[in-house]
C-alpha cells in the first residue's frame, strides 16, 4: 500500500507543476490591452487563438487530474491500516528487545600463575612544615 501512496504523490507533484507552467504560459485577461503598445507579437506562436483553447484544454485536464488524485488521497490517508503509527523510538525499543544477551565470561587466572594483588596507591607525601 506504501507503493501506491508513493506512486500517487509523485502523479500528484507533476500534476501540480504542469499546472502551474501551463498557467504561466497562457495569457492574462489584461494582455489585449498590452497589443497597443507593441506586446501584439507575443500571441504569435501558436496563432491568434489556437494556444487559448489548447492551453485552457490541458489546464483542465491536468486540474481534473489534480482533483481526483487529492481525494484519492485523502481517502488512503484517512483509511490507514488499524496498525498504530511507530515512532523511531518505537522501533529502536523492539529491535533492543530482540538482541541476544551478552555476558562476559570472567577470565580465572593460569594455573601455576602467582595470585598477585592489584598494585595499591601510593601514599601520600608529607606537606613540607612551615
Amino acid at each position: 500500500m506504501n507503493w501506491l501512496r508513493t506512486t500517487l504523490t509523485i502523479i500528484q507533484l507533476g500534476a501540480a507543476l504542469a499546472i502551474i507552467g501551463l498557467v504561466l504560459l497562457q495569457r492574462g485577461k489584461g494582455a489585449d490591452a498590452g497589443a497597443g503598445f507593441g506586446a501584439g507579437a507575443s500571441g504569435t506562436v501558436f496563432g491568434a487563438r489556437g494556444a487559448t483553447t489548447a492551453l485552457s484544454r490541458a489546464t483542465a485536464v491536468f486540474a481534473a487530474i489534480f482533483m481526483v488524485n487529492s481525494l484519492v488521497l485523502a481517502y488512503l490517508g484517512a483509511h490507514q491500516s488499524a496498525e498504530p503509527q511507530r515512532t523511531l523510538l518505537d522501533e529502536a525499543a523492539d529491535a533492543k528487545s530482540k538482541l541476544p544477551a551478552v555476558t562476559v565470561p570472567s577470565t580465572p587466572a593460569p594455573t601455576g600463575a602467582p595470585q598477585t594483588a592489584p598494585p595499591a596507591a601510593p601514599a601520600p607525601t608529607p606537606e613540607p612544615a612551615k
